[in-house]
């Protein structure tokens, strides 16, 4: 229970600190968020609302990625596991604990699609002073790959453009 309590405070203080940095122009520049063991970057201007995880409704003869649908606030989005989409693998099987620890991260409103990724874990804002190091894509990097950044113990963070994957043909394909 208390557990619970203290997710739902950080994600109280995440949530006001995200607004916080889209209207103040502070220096944090991406949502940190880890999916499948790996750790990604999203651009605070290209993500939208944070959900917690809802059931979601299967979609016959889709990818494996594609978990189906949810109604968020009232409007139907699809949801993709993000790191099984990224590293072409099947969508791990998660308990309800685990689902409990995973959010639903929507595009933000500009980018004109309606869908969500599912990710294991929020990890909190992060600008470019969290990095000691920042590398270019690799030369077969998909297209919606920016720099991987380095933090100061080593772990490697790849920030994903959600505008780019947002018009990735492959991202679009749904049907198996």
């Amino acid at each position: 229970m208390a557990s619970r309590e203290a997710l739902r405070a950080f994600q109280s203080r995440l949530a006001n600190r995200l607004q916080e940095a889209r209207t103040s122009g502070a220096a944090a520049a991406w949502l940190a968020v880890e999916a499948a063991d790996a750790r990604y970057l999203f651009p605070l201007s290209q993500s939208g609302e944070i959900f917690p995880w809802r059931s979601v409704q299967p979609v016959p003869h889709a990818r494996p990625w594609f978990l189906g649908v949810a109604n968020l606030r009232g409007g139907v989005s699809g949801v993709v596991d993000l790191g099984a989409f990224v590293k072409h693998v099947p969508p791990p099987s998660r308990s309800e604990l685990a689902h409990n620890q995973c959010r639903l991260v929507a595009f933000n409103e500009a980018l004109n699609i309606n869908c969500v990724v599912l990710i294991d874990r929020l990890m909190g804002l992060k600008g470019v002073e969290s990095f000691v190091a920042s590398l270019t894509p690799v030369d077969d990097a998909p297209e919606y790959f920016g720099h991987s950044y380095v933090d100061s113990q080593g772990v490697s963070w790849q920030e994903i453009n959600l505008q780019a994957l947002a018009h990735n043909s492959q991202f679009l394909s749904i049907s198996a």
